[in-house]
């Protein structure tokens, strides 16, 4: 048996970016900067940014990006997926991401500050949508 669970909270590094399959699939592409803190030994206090490329599918991805932008936190649920392809000049590129399975925005719409610190996470606000699987079918809309 295995287990393939992502949850993340984190800001968007830029505005989602949304395309179209051929067959009409809706397609949404953006950054989540994720943070960690600490005090070392020594009294200092540390923090490292840990960027992930999100991708979300169908009608999730439409609603993330009407309502999500640059700065924005939001909790994303899904899975770790690694892809290849070859680039312009036929190199392989490798690319992990995280597949949007279910997500809740976090704060208000206007909300861009600093993300929080410490082991006290922000209350969630209910989302205008909460994603399903990915499947049209498995949304309560």
């Amino acid at each position: 048996m295995g287990v393939n669970k992502v949850i993340l909270i984190g800001r968007l590094g830029r505005d989602p970016e949304l395309k179209y399959t051929p067959n009409g699939q809706a397609v949404a592409n953006f950054s989540l900067a994720t943070d960690r803190s600490w005090t070392g030994s020594d009294g200092q206090k540390n923090r490292v940014t840990t960027w992930h490329n999100i991708v979300a599918w169908g009608k999730p991805a439409e609603i993330i990006k009407e309502y999500m932008s640059k700065g924005r936190e939001i909790y994303i649920e899904g899975r770790i997926d690694n892809r290849s392809y070859d680039d312009k000049e036929g190199n392989k590129k490798y690319v992990s991401e995280v597949v949007v399975e279910n997500f809740q925005f976090i704060g208000s719409r206007g909300d861009t500050g600093t993300p929080s610190q410490g082991p006290d996470m922000p209350e969630s606000q209910p989302s205008p949508a909460d994603a399903g699987s990915g499947e049209d079918d498995d949304l309560p809309f």
